[in-house]
């Protein structure tokens, strides 16, 4: 379990998988200050592992009538002026959003995920998602604004036209229109999110992982950087892979028709 330091955000280590899990259904899942740092301290527990490759992220929803993913800042920590808390130095909101980090995370959403909490979906790699999923960015039913990257990465992943419609109406959008624009990646049952994301994850860990980790790097580069640059990441990215230990192990398992052992070295 996590070394975090509260049990509202848990960590664990499955082979290669990092499971982090946001623990506060009797809350929606809400993020305050004691989330924030439980969740920086997951990712970095996960980033320390050599022996973890990627991380998957769900919800606890035991106990919800209507399960919510996350619904967001927790509004009682805003108006008992805690709102600082839910912001960490190199996570920004929820230690997350704007984190720094080498291994790809997918998102397992079987509920609501708005506000806030469509912003930490937003800020993972990769989205799995229950047909009874939605996702929203409330905020201008509230005279707020989405202020943790949504409003930019809404557009990345969906579109223009919708991002703006789900932004200024505040309306959310259902898991099979999310699906169908793009957000999601992998659509199933009620309940079947983690099981599929952590399916997900085998299939991403059977590969090289110092491969993926430079691969997903100019993926996400090439959202705001021209393509001289991204030509340039490329490249540099291609160097360090042939630089590997794990390349050598590649061409020889295919060679030898057997399954590589990677190192990620």
């Amino acid at each position: 379990m996590s070394d975090a330091t509260n049990n509202n955000v848990t960590y664990e280590a499955r082979g290669r998988i990092g499971l982090i899990t946001l623990n506060r259904p009797e809350a929606r899942n809400a993020v305050n200050g004691d989330v924030a740092e439980a969740m920086e301290a997951a990712i970095d527990q996960m980033e320390a592992d050599d022996d973890v490759w990627i991380g998957v992220l769900q919800a606890n929803t035991d106990g919800q009538q209507r399960p919510v993913f996350c619904a967001g800042a927790d509004l009682k920590a805003l108006n008992s002026g805690e709102g600082a808390r839910l912001n960490t130095k190199r996570g920004n909101f929820a230690g997350f959003v704007y984190r720094e980090r080498k291994k790809p995370v997918i998102v397992a959403v079987d509920g609501l995920a708005t506000a806030g909490g469509c912003e930490i979906v937003l800020a993972a790699d990769l989205v799995v998602a229950t047909t009874q999923s939605s996702f929203g960015l409330a905020e201008v039913k509230r005279n707020l604004i989405a202020g943790a990257g949504g409003l930019f990465r809404l557009p990345r992943a969906i579109g223009k036209s919708a991002a703006m419609e789900a932004i200024l109406t505040g309306e959310p959008i259902p898991a099979q229109r999310a699906y169908e624009l793009g957000l999601v990646s992998r659509l199933v049952a009620p309940g079947e999110a983690t099981e599929e994301a952590m399916r997900l994850a085998e299939q991403i860990v059977a590969n090289a992982p110092m491969a993926v980790w430079e691969s997903r790097k100019v993926v996400l580069a090439s959202e705001y950087e021209n393509d001289e640059t991204l030509i340039s990441m490329t490249n540099a990215a291609m160097g360090t892979v042939m630089q590997s230990e794990d390349l050598k192990e590649g061409l020889t398992a295919f060679i030898e028709k057997r399954a590589p052992n990677w190192s990620g070295r």
